[in-house]
């Protein structure tokens, strides 16, 4: 997954912070970093800081929005389009700052904060975008533009920011202004408070077991001394503890062989925010009808298709027929893979029905017995350095990139590690890399940055500083932390989008990097997962943690023999997550969201099995609810249909590293929005891109 900020044009703005000292003296924000390459100065940043800065920043870019709407000079392109393009710098950092912060060490006092800025926030982008002057100077600039001799980047920018102040309300008559703006703001609001009641939730559930217990329901020699790490650090001894985060929960359901406690942390994670704790389900009606009123007061029928006017994929109907067209074959694929746990779970209770608690621990019974592939095999030979180390060396060989890891950078918090990353002599961007869970961070894995890629005023290259932040399992006092291979991917996606904002070689910031259309934004991070498990690459990454071997050809071998091994039960939990999203955003009148209704009627209209559930349930879908992916979730199967046509074109030339095809592709990543995110592509693999790819290496053809 990949976070954005967006400081202008994004009406419902998700951005934070405030505190009761109105006081500027000793505020960081204001003045410069004294920091190599100006990064913030992250250890003077106090909670008290933010709110002055935010109502500075916000009263600074006021009036560089009065200056261009009071000027008396006839709109130029330079006086208006880049004047507007370039306020706000001082928004931007703390909102950037506070944002990530937010994400990954939060705290209530930083939620606290949120709440109460977010609304000021909001109004303040809506008085951008509802500003009719200055939208009569850019639709002047807009209507002429064909006429200004307007090239490349300016007549880019100058279509994309008439299209954004659209698309934000500036052309919707003012008898419905003032209920647009209540709508962002309590879009804004409620997407916050959803994605602050998912992380309590997740954080206030733990299972706590007794040693012997423990020892005896089959978990791996690793989990259990990470779960007794656990228990120990919170005090209390002699018991191992499990929590919701994924590092402890999967590995649990895969290997716990007590089914009546697979039962329960499956209800636990299954069932956050919906009882009297945290309940997102009131949250959720409020959301979706919110959003299609604003999707109506905006001339559209849905807020699906509002959302996807602005992306590839352009109409509902053609998300629907992309994520039906594999439904079907990935759904007959479930289909085969439940019968065969049904009978392994059948000769260990005879009379049993499968249940979605049983699937992950059947799941790995089978593809044990079946490629003699036991995670315990493989979790050895990737350690998470090894495989970071692996995805700088794939960058250095495609695109010429070195990382030079470098402690003296500020840094957020002790588990970040922060890289100068250089082309050459030239260092071209920053990368702080963030691995491991805590109570402070929310789940997943995503990439961020403190600020993105643009030309200053003065005309000088700003260099981006790309965060990666993932949650892998912690290092015991024992061994280091150890991924198995879907964590690997996880590592090398993320660090696809971080090369998507690195390389990025772009004028204007809004345009610059990873601001595309949310269905091609991962197309960069998830062709990297190719390099991940390409086998020449992996003998280069895969080293025992202890003998520094290399991982044997036979393991190899079983590792791509399993490949399309599960994937039913994947892709069809992906997908119908991603039809799920588009029911809820596809609706055209306003409708009473009842949970659990809603959902079960959902997943019965394209036949889910029982046993298997949407990857994620309503009430803990952050992507869609709090994360920036609504009527976007599809984006991760449109955009697999292009990582792997893209991927193939380079083991068509037999070369992986081909450098003719990494340098076409490098101006496909540093040019960011600049140009047609499809045109790069065709013009990067000389033809449409084909979905047979996609099928063969998931197995569903």
């Amino acid at each position: 997954m990949m976070k954005r900020l967006f400081i202008i044009g994004c009406a419902a703005l998700l951005l934070t912070t405030a505190c009761k000292n109105k006081s500027n003296m000793g505020n960081p924000f204001f003045g410069e970093w004294n920091t190599p390459y100006n990064i913030p100065d992250f250890e003077k940043i106090k909670p008290e800081h933010y709110i002055p800065a935010f109502e500075e920043g916000m009263k600074r870019q006021k009036a560089e929005i009065d200056a261009i709407v009071n000027n008396v000079e006839a709109p130029t392109f330079e006086n208006t389009i880049e004047a507007l393009e370039q306020s706000g710098d001082l928004l931007n950092e703390v909102s950037a700052v506070f944002f990530n912060l937010a994400e990954c060490i939060n705290s209530p006092e930083m939620e606290k904060i949120a709440e109460e800025v977010t609304p000021m926030v909001s109004a303040h982008g809506d008085d951008i975008m509802l500003n009719a002057k200055l939208f009569e100077r850019v639709k002047a600039i807009y209507d002429q533009r064909e006429s200004l001799g307007l090239e490349g980047e300016q007549l880019r920018l100058t279509e994309e920011t008439f299209k954004n102040f659209v698309r934000n309300g500036a052309n919707i008559p003012a008898d419905k202004q003032d209920r647009f703006r209540e709508i962002n703001s309590l879009l804004a609001s409620l997407t916050l408070r959803f994605g602050n009641n998912v992380l309590a939730a997740t954080n206030g559930y733990r299972l706590a077991l007794n040693a012997d217990k423990a020892r005896n329901i089959g978990l791996t020699d690793d989990q259990l001394t990470a779960a007794f790490e656990a228990s120990a650090a919170a005090g209390v001894e002699d018991h191992a503890r499990f929590t919701l985060h994924m590092p402890s929960w999967e590995p649990f359901m895969q290997n716990c062989n007590d089914r009546e406690l697979r039962q329960k942390m499956w209800e636990a994670y299954a069932n956050r925010c919906t009882g009297d704790n945290y309940n997102n389900s009131a949250i959720i009606d409020s959301i979706v009808n919110l959003r299609l009123e604003r999707a109506n007061i905006l001339g559209f029928e849905s807020h699906a298709a509002y959302t996807l006017d602005d992306c590839l994929a352009k109409t509902p109907e053609a998300v629907y027929k992309c994520l039906m067209d594999l439904w079907t074959p990935a759904l007959k694929k479930a289909k085969q893979e439940r019968d065969e746990y049904q009978k392994m779970l059948e000769k260990d209770e005879p009379g049993a029905k499968l249940q979605p608690w049983d699937w992950r621990y059947y799941c790995e019974r089978l593809r044990e017995e079946r490629y003699s592939l036991d995670e315990n095999q493989i979790r050895p030979y990737f350690p998470l350095e090894s495989v970071r180390r692996g995805a700088f060396d794939v960058a250095n060989k495609l695109y010429g990139l070195v990382f030079r890891e470098n402690d003296e950078l500020p840094n957020y918090h002790p588990d970040a590690v922060s890289y100068e990353v250089l082309d050459g002599d030239s260092v071209i961007a920053i990368l702080y890399m963030d691995f491991f869970p805590r109570e402070s961070k929310r789940s997943g894995a995503w990439m961020t940055n403190f600020r993105e890629q643009y030309v200053g005023k003065d005309g000088k290259n700003v260099i981006p500083i790309i965060s990666m932040v993932c949650n892998f399992s912690k290092p015991t006092k024992e061994k280091p932390s150890l991924l198995n291979f879907d964590e690997c991917e996880t590592l090398f996606h993320e660090f696809g989008h971080c090369l998507h904002g690195m390389l990025s070689q772009c004028h204007y910031r809004s345009i610059s990097g990873t601001n595309v259309p949310r269905d091609f934004v991962e197309m960069p991070s998830q062709v990297m997962e190719n390099w991940c498990r390409h086998p020449q690459v992996m003998k280069g990454y895969a080293k025992h943690y202890l003998t520094g071997e290399a991982i044997p050809d036979s393991l190899i071998s079983k590792i791509a023999a399993a490949a399309t091994y599960g994937q039913g039960f994947i892709n069809t939990e992906l997908l119908a997550a991603s039809l799920l999203d588009m029911d809820y955003h596809s609706i055209t009148v306003p409708t009473k969201i009842v949970l659990p209704d809603f959902e079960d009627q959902a997943m019965a209209k394209i036949g889910l099995i029982p046993e298997i559930i949407s990857r994620y349930k309503s009430p803990y879908f952050q992507h869609i609810f709090s994360g920036g992916y609504s009527a976007g979730y599809y984006s991760y199967t449109w955009t697999a249909i292009l990582d792997a046509d893209a991927f193939e074109a380079f083991r068509e030339s037999g070369d992986l590293y081909n450098p003719e095809l990494a340098k076409k592709f490098r101006f496909l990543l540093s040019h960011g929005n600049t140009i047609d995110p499809m045109k790069m592509y065709v013009d990067f693999r000389g033809k449409e891109p084909s979905v047979e790819p996609l099928k063969r290496n998931r197995g569903l053809i």
